[in-house]
């Protein structure tokens, strides 16, 4: 049996995914698979640009809106959502875009999932006081000694995938990417169009990402980020939710961490990184087709016509 044909729009925060999303959608007759691990969050609509209400009405979304920010999503549970959703959409004589820029989801929905050990508590609260009583600096040199490989692709700073790391080698005795290079070979479950919009000139990237950072300052982002800490008085900074690129600026700058405007800074400086890390992951995978958003040419068209010979529409 053949497997189910699907669409996937990729590409940068800000580089234009949704828009031409929408476009196609309005030709075909498609509905769209949030491929974005921000826009599953509710009450969370400012900060992580989420397709508006009446984008939502003119076409089904899915995968949108389904937890709370007190809760986690997994990418294990990303692909068993969205190969359902993919099967639930043909099954209505509608056609699947899988649309947006969280990568890892992407990589575990056409690569495979790793058989990761689940998180040990114990484990996780000796690396917690070992990082209290000798700093992050200390796990890191502890993780370049067991792991190089996985040191060398991860920040010093970040401190949740280093305990992770050092959690796995500690439970499994071996490292994350011995881990990650025995992993089999996977085929997808889709037969899967990848198109990725990857803007040539980073600097109009950032321009975007700029303009649309102060839009959502306009919009109401710090006061989204206050309601959401009167909302659900649990919330934390390090909760997943609250790692969505620009809530955690908020969140520190309403703690009295920083000023305003070096807020605003750091929220723009924090997409710019995450759309670094996307363009990143967007050069190591194989892509059907790559797309200048900024070139001048007709993309939309030319989506479109990739789109109609897949689907044979």
């Amino acid at each position: 049996m053949p497997h189910p044909k699907a669409l996937a729009l990729l590409g940068p925060t800000a580089s234009g995914k949704t828009g031409l999303a929408l476009q196609i959608a309005a030709v075909l007759p498609a509905e769209i698979i949030s491929l974005d691990s921000a826009l599953v969050y509710r009450d969370m609509n400012i900060g992580t640009a989420k397709p508006s209400m009446a984008e939502r009405a003119a076409v089904p979304h899915h995968l949108i809106d389904i937890i709370s920010p007190l809760q986690s999503y997994s990418a294990a549970e990303f692909v068993a959502d969205c190969m359902r959703l993919v099967n639930e959409v043909h099954a209505r004589g509608r056609l699947p875009l899988i649309v947006g820029g969280t990568m890892m989801y992407f990589h575990a929905l056409t690569q495979g999932l790793n058989a990761l050990p689940q998180a040990d508590a114990a484990i996780r609260a000796a690396l917690q006081a070992e990082k209290a009583a000798h700093g992050l600096a200390y796990l890191y040199a502890r993780l370049q000694a067991v792991d190089p490989a996985t040191a060398a692709r991860l920040q010093p700073a970040d401190s949740q995938r280093i305990e992770r790391a050092l959690e796995v080698f500690a439970l499994t005795g071996k490292p994350l990417s011995a881990h990650f290079a025995a992993q089999q070979t996977h085929t997808p479950p889709l037969d899967l169009l990848s198109i990725a919009l990857v803007p040539d000139n980073r600097a109009l990237l950032h321009a975007q990402i700029a303009a649309r950072f102060h839009a959502m300052l306009q919009q109401g982002f710090v006061e989204e980020v206050r309601q959401l800490q009167t909302a659900y008085p649990d919330l934390n900074a390090d909760m997943p939710a609250m790692r969505c690129v620009g809530y955690r600026q908020a969140w520190d700058y309403l703690a009295g961490a920083c000023d305003y405007n070096a807020f605003v800074e750091k929220g723009i400086a924090a997409t710019r990184q995450l759309a670094k890390r996307q363009l990143t992951w967007l050069r190591k995978i194989p892509l059907a087709h790559s797309i200048d958003p900024y070139a001048g040419d007709d993309y939309v068209q030319t989506a479109l016509t990739l789109a109609h010979r897949h689907f044979q529409v």
